[in-house]
């Protein structure tokens, strides 16, 4: 008889491996899979700290700056970092002047391209463009009255989609007061979808479903809330309604998808009533899809779903709504005499609200178990309200439609990084002063939109490359200051 295999064959684990090699393998790994492999056991998690690693990070990414010897995990985390929260004095600026001395409604930073609005006019550039020299602004005027809302979705979730090569891609979606939404791609207008009996106010800040039929939400002055698919073909958008919902007496104001469920739409109309839609459900009586209601105090500012919970910002106060009783959980924040801003970063507990000349950063919490919450920190020193918030797990900016100045301040402690002008320097020290009309946020960039009597700055800073570090000796006026590396033209 033969003899049976043994049963205690060798086998070679990944730990076998020196750790030389195990650190070369790595540097082709994420930020996410080298934390995902340090916490797999003792021996890979050496590894994935090993200064191997990290120095190919730091001249990946910053390939000009000096390197330490030993540390620099920390050091490349410390300098990561620090770019998210702008603590640098010397960001690549460009500025584009706009000959149109009108107010800024929306503006959108994605990826290289700059998008914003002015009225019923859409207008869009190209960071790199400019940057290789060549003069690129296109205007896209399809729309006649003012546009109310803006949007970018993934192109895969359209009929445009053709290719894998264009996953990465999104599509502009625009709505305005009169009475139509449109689709933008490619510098242009394909689609325009109409319905609404007048202005259509704003649009859902996702699209709702899962898997091919995804759709866009649009809320009316009309009070309803219609259901576009993004899929249909068509330039005119034909047959791209798939329902209306009745149940607002208002105008609806505001939307937000849930994040547990993404069928669920929740609503807010002027009169601050709040009803959730299950935008799935199929009847002849179109109110039914209604599946809950609530109301609110105060006039509405912001509504953002975290989960299973809707955080309505109005009046004075930000409530928590459980979407599942629509109860009220817990009011989150009160600032008095009245609230212009709201911002939620959902992997944190921490919201943060703008008011009169100064936001507050909220601990959820600790306010869990009393009935007037306290701020965890006030961030003061702005000029008017506060209307312009942009919340992320780095960072808070701030800023104002009567504030010549933009802040900054760390999303944990809210202490202040940089403090630094969105307009012409000569326009900060008139009398008159340019604020901040618009901004957009995205990772270390930002861009900023003001106007004065004669033209608008559309300013963008890109603090990825900045070397030059706030000092901490500064005071909030002297982080003001700064003559930064710029690029300005008139055009780009």
């Amino acid at each position: 008889m033969e003899a049976e295999p043994s049963s205690t064959a060798t086998t070679t684990r990944i730990t076998d491996l020196n750790e030389d090699s195990l650190a070369h393998c790595a540097t082709y790994l994420s930020l996410q899979d080298l934390s995902n492999l340090a916490t797999t056991c003792k021996s890979l998690k050496r590894v994935a700290y090993s200064d191997p690693i990290w120095q190919h990070c730091f001249r990946e990414h910053w390939p000009r700056e000096l390197l330490q010897t030993s540390g620099l995990r920390e050091a490349y985390l410390k300098r990561r970092v620090a770019v998210q929260q702008f603590k640098f004095v010397d960001p690549l600026v460009a500025d584009l002047y706009i000959t149109d001395a009108k107010p800024f409604d929306h503006i959108i930073l994605d990826k290289n391209d700059i998008t914003f609005s002015q009225g019923s006019l859409v207008q869009m550039t190209n960071i790199d463009s400019f940057l290789n020299g060549r003069d690129g602004v296109t205007a896209l005027s399809d729309h006649n009255a003012r546009i109310t809302c803006m949007r970018l979705f993934p192109l895969s979730e359209t009929s445009l989609f053709r290719s894998e090569t264009q996953r990465k891609e999104n599509v502009l979606v625009t709505s305005s007061c009169d009475h139509s939404i449109r689709l933008w791609w490619k510098g242009s207008c394909q689609r325009c979808f109409r319905g609404h009996n007048g202005p259509v106010l704003t649009l859902s800040d996702k699209l709702l479903g899962d898997g091919s039929a995804k759709v866009l939400a649009s809320g009316g002055e009309d009070g309803t809330v219609r259901l576009w698919s993004l899929s249909s073909s068509g330039k005119r958008g034909q047959h791209a309604l798939k329902a209306t919902l009745y149940g607002h007496e208002k105008p609806i104001k505001l939307m937000s998808v849930a994040g547990h469920r993404t069928s669920l739409l929740a609503t807010i109309s002027k009169d601050s009533k709040v009803r959730v839609w299950d935008t799935t459900t199929s009847s002849a009586v179109r109110s039914s899809c209604c599946v809950g209601m609530t109301s609110v105090p105060g006039a509405p500012v912001d509504v953002k779903c975290c989960e299973s919970l809707l955080y309505v910002a109005a009046g004075s106060s930000v409530v928590a709504i459980d979407l599942r009783t629509m109860q009220k959980v817990i009011t989150v924040a009160i600032y008095q005499p009245k609230l212009c801003s709201f911002a939620i970063v959902p992997s944190k507990p921490l919201i943060c609200t703008g008011g009169i000349d100064k936001a507050k950063l909220w601990d959820i919490r600790i306010n869990q178990e009393t009935l007037k919450p306290e701020p965890v920190a006030e961030l003061d020193g702005h000029t008017g309200p506060v209307t312009l918030l942009h919340m992320d797990p780095y960072k808070i900016v701030t800023g104002g439609p009567e504030d010549s100045y933009i802040n900054v301040w760390e999303t944990d402690t809210g202490a202040q990084t940089n403090s630094f002008i969105c307009c012409p320097s000569d326009a900060a020290s008139s009398s008159s002063g340019m604020g901040c009309s618009a901004m957009a946020v995205n990772g270390t960039r930002i861009v900023t939109a003001s106007y004065g009597e004669e033209h608008g700055l559309v300013c963008f800073r890109d603090f990825f490359n900045a070397t030059c570090a706030v000092s901490k000796r500064e005071d909030v006026l002297a982080s003001k200051f700064w003559d930064p590396q710029s690029y300005s033209d008139g055009h780009w």
